[in-house]
């Protein structure tokens, strides 16, 4: 048998369940519209809630960036990696987020992987909601740390897998990780009832707030302020890659777990810097968010006109309460199906399926944007809804 052939029955096995992921290629910056496969559609995928992507002025700190620092670091933090860029940016996201210190990585992923695997071990307990994002999971298993799940966005059932915890098996100490908003259903974590509980308990409590970045907060600024919880929470994960629209990902926390990951973060000790002009990018976008709330205030006008008109329509939008929009279809044949039908009429709006999502609740992830204005947003909701009629799912 050829020793390559279960990976070939495997990806067959993906195609007839309609779990496969046909890779789209894009050849235009970011914004409501890109060209892909050729083709231009209507952007309703990417990530760019605030429309900085392509941004004059990201643009414009970037080249600055390249033409004084290069295009590469060419080496890690630790040894000769670190720019007085990333010095900068990382006091100004302390600033903006009101942190006692932040620490920067070349990923939201790196940064959860980083935090996690540093500061927990085989001596410990990690109490993760069952619905955090795969980069917590895989920052759990590194660690080496016993894992215990509790059910999604229910403070009483942390609390108690924290008291059978505590009363079934002895751990050296203890992290509560939770997601700030879900990336597939757009729900927002109940983080005061879940801060009375650590507290209760006297645990340290991560949030990952990749998706609350430039969403929640003023000014964007995120779930913490959000829900005015500043000083207790103890470790933020944000991304540069989403609302500020460049790449990378940092951690807010206390002065002493920034310092420790630079000592023990393993993606910063081994993995080379992010370059001048991604953390150049990534300074222009605070100083944007930090001036003005006009990005923020039409992403979330957005929001709310889009899925009240979805709704009219008939369309199941889930437990959403950001602009994560997920259109529930169920199978996941269904959902590729819709996809394609979208992209006929012009609109990019990728299907998500098992193991993004559990078996049976295969969904169209809608994302929108402050780049969207009303004319693309009503041409999108034309076309879910002639789709959605065509296929029976209204």
């Amino acid at each position: 048998m050829n020793k390559l052939q279960w990976i070939r029955d495997e990806i067959a096995g993906l195609r007839q369940q309609g779990l496969y992921n046909n890779i789209r290629t894009i050849d235009s910056a970011q914004g409501a519209w890109l060209i892909v496969d050729g083709k231009r559609v209507l952007n309703f995928c990417s990530n760019n809630y605030l429309g900085l992507a392509n941004d004059a002025r990201l643009r414009e700190a970037a080249q600055k960036a390249i033409d004084q620092y290069g295009v590469g670091p060419a080496a890690v933090r630790t040894i000769a990696g670190t720019l007085s860029l990333h010095a900068k940016l990382e006091s100004r996201l302390a600033e903006f987020k009101g942190a006692a210190a932040t620490i920067s990585f070349q990923s939201g992923f790196a940064s959860n992987l980083a935090t996690i695997s540093a500061l927990m071990s085989k001596e410990d307990v990690i109490l993760s909601d069952e619905l955090n994002h795969a980069s917590i999971i895989d920052g759990c298993r590194l660690s080496g740390a016993r894992v215990v799940r509790y059910a999604h966005n229910n403070p009483q059932a942390l609390e108690d897998q924290i008291k059978a915890t505590n009363a079934n098996a002895p751990y050296r100490r203890a992290l509560v990780i939770t997601d700030g908003v879900f990336s597939m259903d757009g729900d927002i974590a109940p983080l005061p009832q879940i801060v009375e509980v650590v507290e209760r308990h006297n645990l340290l409590l991560m949030v990952d707030d990749a998706h609350g970045e430039g969403v929640l907060g003023r000014g964007g600024r995120g779930i913490v302020d959000h829900f005015g919880m500043h000083g207790r929470v103890d470790i933020e994960i944000g991304t540069l890659s989403k609302a500020f629209g460049v790449v990378g990902g940092y951690v807010a926390a206390h002065t002493e777990i920034v310092e420790w990951l630079r000592q023990r973060g393993r993606p910063f000790l081994f993995s080379s810097a992010v370059t001048a002009a991604d953390a150049a990018a990534c300074l222009a976008a605070v100083d944007i968010l930090e001036t003005s709330t006009e990005r923020v205030d039409k992403l979330w006008n957005n929001t709310r006109y889009f899925k009240a008109e979805m709704k009219r329509l008939g369309f199941d939008t889930g437990r959403s309460e950001t602009p994560i929009t997920p259109v529930m279809l169920g199978e996941a044949e269904l959902a590729q199906q819709y996809s394609r039908r979208l992209f006929e009429q012009s609109v990019f709006a990728m299907a998500i399926g098992f193991p993004t999502v559990p078996r049976g609740k295969a969904r169209i992830r809608v994302m929108i944007s402050a780049a969207h204005e009303q004319a693309d947003l009503d041409r999108g909701l034309e076309a879910f809804g002639k789709v959605g009629k065509e296929l029976g799912v209204i």
